[in-house]
């Protein structure tokens, strides 16, 4: 006989209240009568359903399995986590960054989920800051990174109805915790995305087959994709981006639904339609994204210049060899997730592009172009007269090759470019440019959407003033703008060059002045059930950390610059960054006491360290976090 939940001490029904909206809970409830059962990994032999619920879908694993271990996750998140866990609530990684460390891929960040409210996780850190208005987060800055961390009773208090569920007795092993984050989970956008991992547990749990579209490489909504795009459109953009950077391929109706709904992220504000499209550009995935957005109309909608010149290219081939993809697929060689460029890279590129469509260059002016913008003018011209490639031709940006022409000429024609480029970038952010622009094309209809704010513009203007022949002394080139400007002049002559690389040792040689790290491309999840290969793959530089030293709490921290010093309170985070003076954590021992203070540094230890004690610990990998190089 089905009861229905209540929270009493000695037994296991409580109330549960479905905080989702009641369309998604329909949705969700159908869905799974549709589908073949999946047994269970968390309880009965058979699947049961609570109420609508089917629980068939409800499966823990053991993280190491995949090959993910505690030393995978940067300190800076384990920080957060441990001191969650440490004031007695239930604390996650969530989202994307569980995806990418099962998929052997650099987290761009790592968000945390606990049970606390947000008011009590801002009380922990003394930089944290609560933002958002229809689903607030918590922003913890430790260590200097920031930590998104979001609450479970946040989804309690913006649901706008309670529903009591029927349940059976003795429901398949799963407790009111599972509840717990199986509602967070259904709220997501993506299957992919609505995993939950427990590093300190070593347990990874899954309430919607998201870790069997992972192995598929499939991506898919949770509730049905016409739903869950007519509720966030945005979700559309953020699925190409996934879809494009994981190498992942869509569901039938996730396709259906982005054809159906794409004219529908023009109700997007332009700050956030900025947003999507420079993670989608600026992450090392740019190319494959072009290409989906072009591949599903909605190109013609962001970007109608590009999309045009694209719809005019002469079938696939055309278009994999079409001079604007292979700007792009040289840019996604040099930014990563842990290394992502600033936007002015990618805008600096379209608008350059679009320079040449609307005025056709020769080889070497380009070249010049190119060369100029990255070794500055006097070696710039140099490059350009003695090691150009004369035999590469795009169509229509390249003219063909012509003989050499005299520095003074060649400047000049620099500078138009230059000059030519500046105007291009306006139809980015100015609605009358772009109008002008598309004249050129006979098209029936455009949005004439613009999203690209005029400072990025102006920024973007000011690269290329170094390629002004009347102001060309390195006083001039702005300094700030120097390591885009120089990565924008590399892609443009690696394109130009007509192969992958204008020289491996040059290539070597930028990497380590840009401080790049490598990117393995090739993980693309088919290792994702494999631990062997987990261990196998290539990690970033590892941090090594040895236990509490002394009762100063001073922990020893051996790195490649030699033993430093950090109190617990800094290397932690504990209650916020530590003072700057020890003197002053001495002032507070006195008020703690020596043994409540020994009892709180045991006690953080343990829920860091596990029952390991004081002994050395599992060594931290350092995982790359998305910072904006130094421009």
């Amino acid at each position: 006989m089905a009861m229905s939940f209540r929270n009493t001490k000695h037994g296991f029904l409580f109330r549960l209240k479905a905080l989702l909206h009641f369309p998604r809970f329909n949705h969700v409830a159908a869905e799974s009568r549709s589908r073949t059962p999946v047994i269970t990994e968390m309880g009965s032999e058979s699947p049961q359903r609570i109420g609508e619920v089917d629980v068939s879908k409800w499966k823990k694993f053991d993280s190491r399995r995949f090959g993910i271990t505690r030393s995978m996750i940067p300190e800076y998140a384990s920080t957060v986590l441990a001191i969650l866990r440490h004031e007695g609530f239930d604390a996650y990684l969530v989202g994307g960054c569980v995806r990418d460390l099962l998929l052997k891929r650099t987290p761009k960040d790592f968000d945390v989920i606990t049970t606390a409210n947000l008011q009590k996780v801002k009380s922990q850190f003394r930089r944290a800051q609560i933002v958002g208005r229809r689903f607030p987060i918590c922003l913890v800055w430790i260590k200097g990174s920031v930590v998104e961390v979001s609450s479970f009773k946040t989804a309690e208090e913006i649901a706008e109805e309670a529903k009591e569920i029927a349940l059976p007795p003795n429901p398949s092993g799963s407790s009111e915790k599972d509840f717990i984050r199986w509602r967070d989970s259904m709220r997501r956008d993506f299957t992919v995305n609505s995993l939950f991992l427990d590093p300190f547990m070593h347990k990874i749990y899954d309430y919607s087959d998201g870790l069997r579209d992972l192995k598929s490489l499939t991506l898919r909504t949770l509730i049905p994709a016409q739903s869950s795009f007519t509720e966030d459109c945005a979700r559309i953009l953020r699925g190409l981006r996934i879809a494009a950077r994981l190498g992942l391929k869509l569901s039938e109706d996730t396709k259906d639904a982005i054809r159906s709904l794409s004219s529908t992220i023009k109700c997007l504000p332009q700050d956030r339609i900025m947003m999507e499209i420079n993670y989608m550009l600026s992450y090392g995935a740019a190319e494959p994204s072009l290409h989906l957005l072009w591949r599903f109309r909605l190109l013609e909608i962001l970007l109608p210049l590009q999309a045009a010149y694209l719809d005019q290219l002469d079938g696939v081939s055309s278009y994999s060899s079409s001079m604007l993809m292979k700007l792009f697929s040289n840019m996604d060689k040099w930014v990563s997730c842990g290394e992502p460029s600033k936007s002015i890279l990618w805008i600096g590129l379209l608008a350059f592009h679009q320079a040449l469509v609307r005025r056709p260059q020769d080889a070497i002016v380009v070249q010049a172009f190119g060369s100029i913008l990255h070794f500055g003018w006097k070696e710039g011209v140099e490059y350009a007269r003695n090691k150009a490639n004369h035999g590469v031709h795009f169509v229509p940006e390249i003219l063909g090759s012509s003989s050499n022409y005299e520095v003074a000429k060649l400047a000049d024609k620099v500078s138009n470019l230059a000059a030519l480029v500046n105007k291009s970038v306006t139809t980015l952010s100015d609605s009358k440019s772009l109008t002008k622009s598309m004249s050129a094309y006979s098209l029936s209809s455009c949005s004439y959407l613009v999203f690209v704010p005029k400072k990025a513009v102006n920024d973007v203007q000011r690269i290329f003033e170094v390629l002004d022949s009347r102001n060309n002394e390195e006083s001039s080139c702005r300094k700030s703008l120097s390591k885009t400007r120089s990565l924008l002049g590399k892609i443009i002559l690696e394109t130009m060059s007509g192969t992958d690389h204008v020289g491996v040792e040059s290539i070597e040689v930028e990497r380590r002045e840009h401080g790049k790290v490598a990117v393995n491309k090739q993980s693309d999840g088919v290792a994702l059930f494999d631990s062997t290969a987990a261990e196998e793959h290539s990690r970033p530089k590892k941090l090594h950390r040895d236990a509490v030293a002394d009762l100063s709490m001073t922990l020893r921290v051996p790195t490649e610059q030699g033993l430093r010093k950090r109190t617990a309170l800094e290397l932690w985070g504990y209650h916020g960054i530590a003072e700057k003076s020890r003197a002053s954590w001495r002032k507070k021992s006195v008020v703690l006491g020596k043994e409540a203070q020994k009892e709180r540094t045991a006690k953080i230890q343990k829920s860091i360290f596990g029952n390991k004690g004081n002994g050395p610990v599992d060594r931290i990998e350092v995982v790359g976090k998305a910072k904006e190089p130094n421009d």
